[in-house]
């Protein structure tokens, strides 16, 4: 069973950056596309940012120019940079494979990190 740790959240100022990694046990996660996750208090999780095996890479239109997904697969992990940070990124951050792939399944959810974004 793959297990995921999410690091880099915190209190940020509006305009600020933060960034964010996602270390995956096991040598699978080099072959697998991945993603990062949000969810804000009241609010269903989604998905924010998509990589491929390979690095291709797909945002939701609400971080599209802020934010960029990467991963080093030597390290088995997933990383986001977050720039030009508003309050509505507010919220708990995690990864997982790509749910727009079903065939993939989801692995076990990890804690998470929580960003918060305020003056």
């Amino acid at each position: 069973q793959v297990q995921l740790v999410e690091s880099g959240g915190g209190l940020v100022q509006p305009g600020g950056s933060l960034r964010l990694s996602c270390a995956a046990s096991g040598s699978i996660f080099r072959v697998v596309p991945m993603g990062w996750y949000r969810q804000a208090p009241g609010k269903q999780r989604e998905l924010v940012a998509r990589i491929s095996s390979s690095g291709t890479t797909n945002y939701a239109d609400s971080v599209k120019g802020r934010f960029t997904i990467s991963r080093d697969n030597g390290k088995n992990t997933v990383y986001l940079q977050m720039n030009s940070l508003k309050p509505e990124d507010t919220a708990h951050y995690y990864c997982n494979t790509d749910s727009r792939i079903p065939s993939l399944g989801l692995w076990t959810w990890g804690q998470g990190t929580q960003v918060t974004v305020s003056s």
